[in-house]
């Protein structure tokens, strides 16, 4: 049995003090001091045959407090303190449930020495504390410390609404400053175990001290909840005044006739700006504006400007979000059920929810940009992430904005200004978080009025998106809670300051496979149900879809495969709609009747090994694709004339592939008075297209060096890669794009760099097996690759040797 709190040394009885023996009334949630009367409820058994044998005999009892929970238990002796306050049993009663009424009147402080009993009812013997003796210094102390507690007492009482008037005259007359202590004690609002402390300190200097500190700590708490209750009225009671005044003003007005609708409109106003939790700075704001629409005229051109800001400030989420979906199998099967294939980016995003949800809201939103060829499906991924967040989505084009107010705004000195198409897209969103793309990144253009580049560096970069500044709200906008998605076709047009803000994530074509696959699972049950046709209607068969893919559509996305099926399922609906009879199951065989003549063939290049053709890949806005390079020689003077609409860097990759040729002639097989006496043209068909990049001088040095020695190229073999002074090969990027290119276009061959040789991994397996990739290191082993023998060598003929006439005069 615990006797002391810790740190507390244990008070002795007093010397010679005989143990007596008392019956033990445990206290619930009270303790019983000296010189006090307490009224109690017993309902305890033993509890209440303690009071019953000391009714029978001499009405005292040790009442003793009880630790722990204060629900109603049978008490045992371990539950109880060791030191408690002998008393007299006043006045008993029994209630009619058999509860006893009892007042106590506190004696002496006693300490239990042993248990003699615990049943029927708790016994012990105990022991008087006396209180030790007081010196002169410490009888000083005692008068000082009780004038302080007096003092600190009085302002509590004054301070609180808890203790009665009369509370403070009653600490006043206590006789002894031992009594004080206990008086005080007995009233304050503390714990069960600090009035069990002060109860067992039986020094009066120490309980004094003791006392005085807690109140202290008293009396701090009620100063500060005084005032704090003080501000609390003083708002109430200005908001009742102003509601009182503004009443009264209404029924003034309503009694004559005269309501004002312009107050009615500030009223509105305040209480849309109350609903829509606008933060401090923004609020304030409010205010002031509002003030100032209420003096001005609603005849003056300024207040319409007024009342449309204070609209746009409250109409806009300043806090208001929508929960989040952190459930990672939910977000999951939903990026699955709306999308075939695009593992690295569902990967990314299921990355993003278990990084919320194990590091929570406060972390910043990263900047994901998909990049990727039409059609492939960037603006549809993502509405899907939307909906595996559980977020609302906002979509914003930004192809063919040249003007920055368009990204912040006019100011609102200009006639007709609005926020930024960033601020109203948050506005449609209706939450602070919603998953917002911008589409086409790439084709933001720039002019006079600003580069709408330079002002999205702001919105998308997360350290500084959070007080994002638009030139007509002119407030900081909380834009980090924002899930930030933008979308391009290539990665080269985004300037390198907000290409650096971004989280890249390539988004490449599709394989035949792939796209099966999306036109089973997507296209064709939507065309179907959008021309109307029952599910059960018509039948695609794997050799059909193939058909269309190969000889109709010839793109990296599924865009104009979506096209041709929709044209198919609105033919069949027509023949349905008019009564005629049609074809269930669609076939190859019926293609071109649905569709027309096929409009591409698999193979885009001349069958044929030709002298100066070489085959190369390159990688478009569109997609992956193959692109000829034709080099013919002609008399001249050497010169080099590039034709096809190329950048510098091919021109140099040209003029690179030349320089290689002249150096390494006489290895190569080739004469070297031919640099001196023929041109050289290097040409790139669909001259119309512009044309750039250092991939392809390996294509054109094969090319030149096959109309320099005569030796044909082969035409099922493509190639790309940049190419030295010295014949080496450069890694180039877009593998993944410029192989699906050639596998569409029936190559089965594929050259690249030697240094590309981690980018295969990014190639689809199945497409991996159906091709032959070589890597190379110099531009020797493409040309062993596809250069065919040299042509045979004429045998030189002797020369002819015409006979001189001889003239007779000779």
């Amino acid at each position: 049995m615990t006797t002391t709190p810790a740190n507390e040394q244990s008070p002795s009885p007093t010397a010679g003090a005989t143990p007596v023996e008392r019956p033990v009334l445990p206290l619930l949630d009270s303790v019983l001091f000296p010189q006090m009367l307490a009224p109690l409820f017993v309902n305890d058994e033993r509890a209440i045959n303690a009071v019953e044998q000391a009714a029978a005999s001499d009405r005292v009892v040790l009442a003793v407090a009880a630790r722990g929970p204060t629900e109603d238990f049978s008490v045992g002796m371990n539950d109880l303190y060791s030191i408690g306050v002998e008393a007299i049993v006043q006045r008993l009663r029994r209630l009619p449930d058999g509860t006893l009424s009892v007042v106590l009147e506190g004696r002496q402080r006693m300490q239990i020495i042993s248990v003699v009993a615990e049943h029927p009812a708790l016994r012990v013997l105990a022991a008087p504390l006396e209180t030790p003796p007081l010196d002169e210094d410490a009888a000083l102390m005692v008068e000082a410390l009780s004038r302080t507690i007096l003092t600190t007492f009085e302002k509590i009482v004054r301070l609180s609404r808890n203790l009665p008037d009369d509370a403070y005259l009653t600490a006043l007359n206590s006789a002894e400053p031992g009594e004080l202590a206990d008086i005080i004690a007995a009233l304050l609002p503390i714990s069960v175990e600090e009035r069990q402390k002060i109860l067992e300190l039986v020094d009066i200097e120490q309980r004094l001290r003791h006392l005085e500190v807690l109140l202290a700590k008293e009396l701090d708490l009620l100063e500060l909840e005084n005032r704090i209750h003080s501000q609390v009225q003083q708002e109430v009671d200005r908001s009742q005044r102003e509601m009182f005044l503004r009443e009264q003003l209404r029924a003034i007005q309503r009694e004559l006739g005269q309501e004002d609708p312009s107050r009615r409109e500030i009223a509105l106003l305040r209480e849309r700006a109350a609903a829509a939790g606008l933060p401090a700075h923004a609020m304030a704001r409010f205010e002031e504006e509002l003030a100032r629409l209420d003096l001005i005229s609603p005849m003056s051109p300024e207040h319409g400007m007024l009342r449309t800001y204070l609209d746009w400030l409250i109409s806009l989420p300043w806090s208001n979000a929508s929960p989040e979906n952190r459930d990672l199998r939910a977000a999951a099967a939903v990026l699955e059920r709306n999308h075939y294939g695009l593992r690295k980016v569902k990967d990314r995003i299921l990355e993003y929810i278990a990084v919320r949800q194990l590091a929570g809201p406060a972390r910043r939103a990263p900047i994901l940009c998909f990049v990727g060829p039409p059609g492939v499906g960037k603006t549809s991924l993502g509405q899907s992430i939307a909906e595996a967040l559980g977020r609302r989505f906002v979509r914003l084009s930004l192809g063919g904005v040249h003007d920055e107010a368009e990204i912040r705004g006019h100011r609102r000195t200009y006639i007709g200004a609005l926020p930024g198409r960033i601020l109203q897209r948050m506005k449609v969103a209706g939450t602070i978080n919603p998953v917002f793309m911008l589409d086409e990144v790439d084709k933001l253009g720039s002019d006079f009025r600003g580069d709408p580049s330079a002002a999205l560096l702001e919105v998308l970069d997360p350290e500084q998106n959070s007080t994002f500044s638009d030139h007509y709200l002119d407030l900081p906008y909380d834009l980090s809670q924002t899930l930030f998605i933008t979308t391009a076709n290539v990665a080269d047009a985004i300037p390198d300051p907000l290409l650096d803000r971004m989280e890249l994530v390539e988004l490449p074509g599709y394989t035949e496979d792939e796209k099966l696959h999306i036109a089973r699972r997507f296209l064709i049950p939507r065309q179907m149900t959008d021309s109307g046709l029952p599910p059960a209607t018509i039948r695609f068969g794997n050799e059909t879809i193939h058909a269309i893919i190969r000889n109709y559509t010839y793109e990296a996305g599924v865009r104009n495969l979506e096209r041709e099926i929709g044209a198919i399922c609105r033919k069949i609906a027509r023949r349905i709609a008019e009564g005629k009879r049609y074809q269930r199951q669609i076939t190859p065989r019926a293609l071109p009747k649905l569709l027309g003549p096929p409009r591409f063939e698999i193979g885009k290049i001349d069958p044929r090994d030709q002298v100066g053709v070489a085959v190369g890949m390159v990688y478009t806005s569109a997609g992956g694709d193959i692109m000829p390079v034709e080099v013919v020689l002609m008399d001249g003077k050497g010169n080099l004339l590039l034709t096809g609409q190329l950048g510098e860097v091919m021109q140099e990759s040209a003029q690179a592939a030349l320089s290689f040729a002249r150096a390494n002639a006489a290895r190569l097989g080739i004469e070297v008075r031919h640099f001196d006496k023929l041109d050289v043209h290097v040409h790139v068909p669909e001259g119309a297209t512009p044309k750039d990049g250092p991939s392809a001088g390996v294509t054109i040095a094969t090319a030149l060096i096959s109309a320099l020695t005569g030796r044909t190229v082969r035409h099922d073999i493509a190639m790309t890669g940049e190419i030295t002074l010295h014949g080496r090969i450069l890694p180039i990027g877009g593998v993944k794009e410029k192989v699906l290119g050639a596998y569409r276009a029936g190559i089965r061959q594929i050259i690249l760099p030697k240094r590309n040789e981690h980018d295969l991994a990014e190639i689809p397996a199945v497409l991996r097996r159906q091709l032959t990739i070589h890597l190379i290191e110099r531009i020797e082993q493409a040309l062993e690759l596809v250069l065919g023998p040299p042509p045979p060598k004429e045998p030189r003929r002797a020369p002819r040797v015409i006979p001189r006439r001889i003239d007779d005069d000779d």
